[in-house]
């Protein structure tokens, strides 16, 4: 039995759906699961191999904003995928205003997934309609339910390898002292609590004695920079120098991780890291991790006081 899973995304995206990939697995033991997905995916399916056996690249297609369209690479993607014998083929992208109808003309012999209220699919055996306000980790349990496959638990696991240890030594960075990691960045700035904030808490933490870790992708190392320099250097930035691996690992040992609601808050929430995770989105019933005893998720559009996060930091991380 051959099992698509189409989830186009980014990484807290996948992250929030590993309760659901290991729902799977337990259900189908013997199925061949593949992922089709974004291109960074593939790594991430080689970290999940126990859950996902292989990785299916998706193109991109017109209406989908995570990466451009080339209607070449669509047409190729699209015979080569009739011809792949797909007996269930899982939408859990969204509420499939785009996606069901191009899903459908890989001609699985099961489609199923989330449709939009008013869908001629909405109602059926194989479709739920797209729950809008329910977490993102219990959205995807939701349908395996709908389509009468029992979950196995809604934390999300991370696997480590010899790779991320190996990764780790590289950065040569003296983690034996308390350290706290502060991830600044987002996709979006929108997204993002103010830099000057950011600066302001990771002061107050080196005051009691913290080490104060930066960390971010490449495309944050202006930001991460630009923090640092307010804090006249004391920090250490590892913006753009960390792989997935190697940041989970010092997430793991983290006293503790305050970041905006982004894919690193999901990683700590793998990680069991103590964290405050500042929602700019308005969404923090969506994304903020689950476990509220070691995450507080602020909701900043609501309370925007920097003291309030202040005393929720210093609470929690000790």
């Amino acid at each position: 039995m051959h099992i698509v899973i189409f989830r186009a995304l980014k990484l807290g995206d996948l992250l929030c759906t590993v309760p659901a990939f290991r729902a799977l697995r337990k259900a189908f033991s013997q199925a061949r699961i593949s992922l089709m997905g974004l291109p960074w995916s593939a790594t991430f399916v080689e970290r999940y191999y126990c859950y996902i056996d292989d990785f299916i690249h998706f193109p991109g297609y017109p209406g989908l904003p995570e990466q451009p369209v080339h209607i070449d690479a669509i047409n190729s993607f699209f015979y080569d995928m009739k011809k792949s014998h797909i007996d269930l083929l899982l939408q859990m992208q969204g509420n499939g205003s785009i996606v069901n109808d191009m899903l459908e003309q890989l001609h699985p012999r099961c489609l199923a997934g989330f449709c939009e209220a008013g869908d001629k699919r909405s109602g059926t055996r194989n479709f739920l309609e797209y729950p809008e306000k329910i977490h993102e980790i219990q959205k995807h349990l939701a349908l395996l339910q709908h389509l009468h496959i029992p979950h196995d638990g809604i934390h999300i696991d991370f696997p480590f390898t010899d790779a991320d240890e190996k990764e780790l030594e590289k950065l040569d960075i003296n983690l034996d002292k308390p350290y706290i990691c502060i991830h600044p960045g987002s996709a979006l700035i929108t997204r993002q609590w103010p830099p000057e904030l950011f600066a302001r808490i990771a002061a107050h933490f080196m005051d009691k004695g913290f080490t104060i870790l930066l960390t971010g992708g490449p495309q944050e190392k202006a930001l991460t920079g630009t923090i640092n320099h307010v804090l006249r250097g004391r920090a250490i930035d590892i913006a753009g120098h960390t792989t997935l691996g190697s940041l989970a690992l010092i997430l793991r040992h983290a006293s503790g991780l305050i970041s905006n609601c982004t894919g690193v808050s999901h990683l700590g929430a793998a990680t069991k890291t103590k964290s405050v995770v500042i929602s700019m989105d308005g969404e923090p019933h969506r994304w903020g991790p689950l476990d509220t005893s070691r995450h507080a998720t602020i909701d900043w559009l609501k309370h925007d006081s920097y003291d309030s996060v202040l005393a929720t930091a210093s609470q929690l991380i000790s």
